[in-house]
Order: structure tokens, then C-alpha cells, then sequence
């Protein structure tokens, strides 16, 4: 029923635990998503803080919830971090980086005036790919570390469990996950490409910033405010691989 109306795993029991699903309206704990009279028939279930369906989404197909997303609107993303079963994080944080290292790798190739088909230029060119991957790595490792640290500092009482942590882990990897566009941003080359990586930048850290407003149920600011120590950290990685030479 449910399942096939979004192309989203939603937990499997009509009735749960405390708890275990959001309002996306009020983020207020609600026991179930919707109930199942049989034959077919089912009922979303209502909010009894804010007295709005619980979750609208699970009736809207997959399509028009990633245009909501897109959008950066609060109430897909609590669908999608809270009452859906995704796990594709892992898969989704690889694959970004891989785009972002090709996209470094393209742009060194580009600055390379080497034409000689040798063997071992090859392999060089195959290592860069490789160390513009773990470069990436490093810097959205060390820009995830500047966002816990400084949400830790501020809001302790946030981030209390392994389990707080980890969803927050989640919903920032998930949030990356318009970094995708760098590819056909690269593939569709123009003028105006500079740009593009700079509005795709930009969007990506608008992303960022409303997955921890919504899964810390925090203010507008204090997410940039960690984003923004989260990028001076990720800066001064560059920094240090500059300060040793190395092309990033």
C-alpha cells in the first residue's frame, strides 16, 4: 500500500514505538504514520499537537517528494530523515565523491599540456584520480568534524547519544547529494560553468544547512553558524595540501 505509493521503505508496522516517526508539520513524536482498516482501505493518521495529517508525503508519488526536497522544505526532509528507511548514505557519500574527484581530475588534466601516451603517464594520470579522491575525503571529513564539534559546543543537550550522531551523520550525507550535478555541470561545458560549480556549492550547503535545522529541530542560524566553522576547518585542509604542494 503505503510502500508502493512512495518507492520509499517505510517501516514496516502500522502502529510503532514512541517516538519512532515525526509529525512533519510540528516535529512532534507520533506512534503511526497511518492506519490500515483492511480491504485496501487506510487512514493517515493526525497530529495531536498540531492536528495536521502526521505525514502527507506517504500518499505523494517519489517524483514530487525529490521536488520537495529540492526545494529545501522542511517537511520532506522530516519524511525522509524520520518516517522513511533509506540506506543509501554510504552509497550516495561515495558516489559524490567520486564526482567531485573527477571534477579535480578534469580540471588537473586540463592544466596538464602532456600528450605522450607512455605507459607510466597513464598510471600517473590514474594516481591523481586516486589522490583527488582521498583529497575530497579529507576535506568533506574535516567540514562534517567542524559542524559536530561546534553543534556539540553549543546544543550538548542535542547531541547526547551514538544514535543523535549518527542521524545527524545521515541527514548530512544525505544533503550532499547535490553534488551529483557536478557531472553534468563538467559534461555540458560553457561559459558559464565557473558559475554553475559556484550555485551547485552554494546549494549544496543550503542543504546542509536545513538537514540539521530538521533533524536538531534548531533555529535558522545556529545551522550556518556551524557550517561556517565547518568550512574554515575544510579551508585550512586545503591550506595544509597547498602548503605541501600538492594540486587540489
Amino acid at each position: 500500500g503505503v510502500e508502493a505509493l512512495t518507492g520509499l521503505r517505510v517501516l514496516p508496522r502500522p502502529m510503532a514505538v514512541l517516538g519512532a516517526y515525526r509529525c512533519i508539520e510540528c516535529n512532534g513524536e507520533a506512534t503511526e504514520l497511518y492506519r490500515d482498516y483492511q480491504r485496501g482501505v487506510l487512514r493517515i493518521s493526525i497530529c495531536k499537537s498540531c492536528q495536521k495529517p502526521v505525514d502527507k508525503y506517504i500518499e505523494y508519488d517519489p517524483v514530487i517528494i525529490l521536488i520537495n526536497a529540492v526545494l529545501c522544505k522542511a517537511q520532506a526532509y522530516r519524511h525522509i530523515l524520520f518516517n522513511t528507511k533509506i540506506n543509501i548514505h554510504g552509497k550516495l557519500c561515495i558516489f559524490c565523491l567520486l564526482c567531485e574527484a573527477y571534477l579535480r581530475w578534469l580540471q588537473l588534466q586540463d592544466s596538464s599540456q602532456n600528450t605522450d601516451p607512455d605507459d607510466l603517464i597513464r598510471y600517473a594520470r590514474e594516481w591523481d584520480f586516486y589522490r583527488m579522491f582521498g583529497i575530497a575525503s579529507l576535506e568533506q571529513t574535516s567540514f562534517f568534524i567542524g559542524i559536530f564539534i561546534t553543534l556539540w559546543w553549543m546544543t550538548p543537550e542535542m547531541l547526547k547519544t551514538k544514535s543523535d550522531f549518527i542521524l545527524l551523520l545521515k541527514a548530512l550525507l544525505l544533503s550532499t547529494y547535490g553534488k551529483l550535478l557536478l557531472i553534468p555541470a563538467v559534461i555540458w561545458e560553457h561559459d558559464y560553468t565557473p558559475l554553475c560549480l559556484a550555485f551547485i556549492k552554494v546549494f549544496v550547503l543550503i542543504s546542509n544547512s536545513q538537514a540539521i535545522r530538521v533533524t536538531l529541530n534548531l533555529n535558522r542560524i545556529l545551522p550556518w553558524f556551524a557550517i561556517f566553522f565547518g568550512l574554515i576547518l575544510e579551508n585550512g585542509v586545503v591550506f595544509l595540501f597547498q602548503k605541501m604542494g600538492w594540486d587540489v
